[in-house]
């Protein structure tokens, strides 16, 4: 995994679009693009992944939750919640060269995502959040540097992250840090994940 801003689409969130958004990212060397798309049906969802997939050709492009549509774009892997498929039914049909990212949200999923396997984890939330109705009870700033002290895997942070906090994040030992609405809601979302790259 790649050390800096990680990007995650959000089309309810976006100005510009999931296109536009990403291509400004990239400009921006983003190294890691997270499609997730709680929308649209399987059909407009693997449509956008394909066209997606093309403007990441030179970027680590991975599919949130849906493992088919992963497999049916030749992504670079998926990320799975707590909720989603199994890590290792989604290992057995994904092959060993996949990468496969677990959310967790205190260090006992921590361990665990490490002992079964994931090639690098999302601790979330870190703060509270409102670009996900679902996130739980925050991790907060402790919590995120037990983890990275005690778990060897790659760590994206997402949640309630801004200009403001992403330094202590980053000092918490984040390898990649993810900030939703403080990018895409802003009128030019190269300058803003430009700001965040500067903190790395």
């Amino acid at each position: 995994m790649i050390r800096g801003y990680y990007f995650i689409t959000d089309s309810g969130l976006s100005r510009a679009g999931n296109i536009s958004d990403i291509e400004q990212a990239l400009k921006a060397k983003t190294g890691v693009v997270q499609y997730r798309n709680k929308t649209s049906n399987t059909r407009e969802f693997y449509e956008e992944a394909i066209a997606l997939r093309q403007i990441c050709k030179n970027a680590t492009f991975l599919i949130n939750d849906r493992l088919d549509i992963a497999l049916a774009c030749n992504a670079d892997g998926v990320h799975l919640g707590q909720s989603d498929m199994p890590y290792q039914t989604a290992r057995e049909l994904l092959g060993p060269d996949k990468i496969i990212g677990l959310t967790v949200h205190s260090l006992e999923d921590a361990l665990e995502a490490q002992e079964m396997g994931a090639d690098y984890i999302g601790v979330a939330p870190i703060f509270a959040t409102s670009t996900k109705s679902d996130a739980g009870t925050p991790v907060g700033i402790e919590g995120l540097k037990e983890i990275c002290q005690k778990v060897k895997l790659p760590v994206v942070a997402i949640g309630g992250i801004d200009l403001s906090n992403a330094k202590s994040v980053i000092n918490a030992g984040a390898d990649s840090i993810c900030a939703i609405s403080a990018v895409i809601t802003k009128e030019n979302v190269c300058a803003e994940v430009n700001k965040f790259q500067a903190l790395f």
